[in-house]
């Protein structure tokens, strides 16, 4: 199968070694059929993210990052932000926190615009990045604080600043 991206998808994956399909039963060549989870996360993807962005990051590293891709598109937005224990905005705001915590601003500013897509205020995530501040440091929360300013709208420029005067 191949992706919007022009990348192939694999329909059948080991788990544990053993031949398990999602369903439970064998696959084909024993392998477990994950097309299913591919394309169910590939929706959510697009809908959080915007079709344009998943393309843009799918193609990134070509051949050599489909099978990354794969696995992020199954697993994590076709399996882990599929279930039920929490809301999309919660994750979302768990989202914002990891990535600020670990220093990663690039993916911040990708779930930032994923949080705001699944309903998060800026409330919210000012209240994260507060929280990322005093458990992990000021540091940590500066840099994501601007990106969530200019995602959430309210970044100061100094344009802005000026007209205010």
């Amino acid at each position: 199968m191949l992706t919007p991206a022009g990348l192939s998808c694999p329909q059948f994956i080991r788990i544990n070694g053993k031949a398990v399909s999602a369903e439970g039963s064998l696959g084909e060549g024993n392998m477990a059929d994950t097309s299913e989870l591919y394309a169910r996360g590939l929706r959510r993807r697009k809908k959080m993210f915007g079709e344009a962005d998943v393309e843009k990051r799918m193609g990134a590293s070509g051949e050599f990052g489909a099978p990354l891709q794969n696995i992020i598109n199954a697993y994590v937005y076709g399996d882990v932000w599929e279930r039920g224990g929490l809301s999309d905005a919660t994750r979302s705001l768990v989202m914002l926190a990891i990535t600020a915590a670990s220093g990663r601003p690039a993916e911040f500013r990708v779930h930032a615009k994923g949080a705001l897509a699944n309903g998060c205020t800026p409330e919210q995530v000012q209240d994260v990045l507060l929280l990322v501040a005093m458990y992990c440091g000021i540091p940590a929360a500066i840099e994501t604080n601007q990106i969530a300013a200019e995602i959430f709208g309210k970044a100061s420029t100094p344009a802005s600043d000026a007209a205010k005067k």
